[in-house]
């Protein structure tokens, strides 16, 4: 049973940056915030974040990784978000990207990584239609 007097006296509360960029906190965590706006495609979204993540790791080889993410302007009628700002979070931030960061706080959820985070990055992103075959001599990772 904890008592007061074990109980630390400061617990960090995690915070969205105020600007967007890169932002080292005092554990040796590294925040990346990126707003997509409303003139990006998923493209542009995807290649941002991934800019992002590398330029974090350059800076700060190695230390665990919080993505914070907005999205502006790509809502539909009914106040929920276009498709393919959908497709960018579950299937490109979660499922392919989720594992070079410890945590993401995305417009559609926040998770933690139960894995360790992944520091051996890509070169670049080579992204692709859905439907298409990937590449042999370019996918990644290499088996």
């Amino acid at each position: 049973m904890s008592t007061a007097s074990d109980r630390p006296d400061f617990v960090p509360e995690y915070n969205k940056p105020d600007a967007p960029g890169l932002h080292m906190n005092f554990d040796n965590t590294v925040s990346l915030y990126h707003i997509v706006g409303a003139e990006d495609d998923f493209e542009a979204a995807a290649q941002g974040v991934f800019a992002l993540l590398t330029e974090a790791q350059a800076e700060f080889p190695d230390w665990p990784r919080v993505l914070y993410l907005d999205i502006e302007g790509h809502a539909r009628d009914d106040g929920r978000l276009e498709e393919d700002m959908i497709e960018l979070q579950q299937e490109f931030l979660l499922a392919a990207m989720g594992k070079f960061f410890t945590a993401l706080a995305l417009p559609l959820v926040s998770v933690v990584n139960p894995d360790d985070q992944v520091n051996d990055l890509p070169d670049e992103l080579v992204l692709q239609p859905p439907d298409a075959e990937l590449p042999e001599e370019t996918a990644w990772p290499q088996a």
